[in-house]
């Protein structure tokens, strides 16, 4: 995996306070769209972070199995990845 570790780590404790955030607000019963806005803002952390670690993996695992001559499993992972992030 070739990221920065750090940042991503950084990242998913910022998310992880957002969610903890959130289950406060619910329980304070807050206004619907402040909630909304709220699992808005942890929805593209969440796909902030994806993108990191899709652009990680296709930019050196990937590229690695190819050149060891596994395409055909790169092949299959990256329409893997094209599937999940289709949902």
């Amino acid at each position: 995996m070739n990221i920065n570790k750090p940042k991503l780590i950084r990242r998913l404790k910022i998310l992880e306070g957002q969610a903890r955030g959130l289950q406060n607000m619910v329980e304070k019963n807050v206004y619907c769209i402040d909630i909304i806005t709220q699992t808005s803002a942890i929805k593209q952390g969440l796909s902030n972070i994806e993108d990191i670690l899709l652009e990680g993996h296709l930019g050196h695992c990937l590229v690695n199995q190819i050149k060891s001559g596994q395409a055909d499993k790169a092949t299959k992972e990256i329409l893997k990845v094209y599937q999940l992030k289709r949902k």
